[in-house]
């Protein structure tokens, strides 16, 4: 409850920089910097498994890494629980009781469809989670509609956004998460007419955070680029000792065996 409401208190105050993990390893690494907070990253699951993302992880595997994540760090965690594995609103509650985090983020994409859940059955689903959750549990409530392209134009998927950013949080969401739009005059808009808070997640040739939240997001996430860039420093040390037999890009980025028995040693976490 303490966990939750200090999650609860980074949110509402704004300027919220949050690192999302996907084992308890990177979670510690994050902690380590001086992360106050931490999410988690579906997408970052599933590929260090050699899945596809989009529910295509077990949610009990999903439950246990979870666990070891809250496990790992004394800080707040948010579940990243994709669209509720399973389409109807029982499905969605019965998701997040079995959830033991400060905070939930909830799609409104139809995986496997490719498109989005009807604006009246996610509000429903919303309302379920939120019925669920209790009143403490922060639901970041994300729309896909950036990431689809849906609209013909930016103006109209604009006016589609914030349609369903303000159902969404009429129906229960604290916050709406909006991953894809980084263009800060759209952005601007969009915190104007939304009736709530904003968080959007950072991706590479995105502006800074600083330049993000002057336009009223309350909230940036790292999401699951920190592991795509982990996976493509990989990509590369691989083929330079295929190819080339040398190690030098392996040598750059080094973490170090000693940083890492210290992680190992930083204490048990929650149980």
């Amino acid at each position: 409850m303490q966990l939750a409401q200090q999650f609860r208190t980074l949110n509402n105050q704004g300027q919220f920089l949050l690192a999302n993990a996907w084992d308890a390893g990177s979670a510690r690494v994050f902690a380590a910097a001086g992360f106050a907070a931490l999410g988690t990253t579906s997408g970052g699951m599933a590929y260090a498994r050699g899945l596809k993302d989009g529910e295509q992880i077990d949610p009990q595997l999903m439950f246990s890494e979870l666990a070891a994540i809250c496990r790992a760090v004394d800080v707040p965690v948010t579940a990243d629980i994709e669209a509720g594995y399973g389409s109807s609103p029982e499905s969605v509650a019965a998701t997040i009781k079995a959830v033991i985090a400060a905070g939930v983020n909830l799609e409104d994409r139809q995986h496997g469809a490719a498109e989005l859940f009807d604006l009246s059955a996610q509000v429903e689903r919303i309302c379920a989670a939120r019925k669920a959750a209790g009143g403490l549990l922060w639901i970041n409530a994300r729309t896909d509609t950036y990431l689809l392209g849906l609209g013909v134009n930016e103006e109209e998927r604009l006016t589609i956004t914030v349609e369903r950013a303000n159902a969404y949080l009429a129906a229960g969401a604290d916050m709406v998460f909006v991953p894809g739009l980084v263009d800060l005059p759209s952005l601007t808009r969009l915190c104007q007419l939304v009736n709530g808070p904003v968080s959007v997640m950072a991706m590479p040739g995105a502006p800074s955070a600083a330049a993000l939240f002057a336009t009223g997001v309350r909230r940036v996430s790292l999401g699951v680029c920190p592991m795509l860039a982990l996976m493509g420093t990989l990509r590369d040390i691989a083929f330079e000792a295929r190819e080339a037999g040398t190690w030098q890009l392996m040598g750059e980025r080094f973490y170090g065996f000693a940083e890492a028995e210290a992680l190992g040693r930083s204490g048990a976490g929650r149980a």
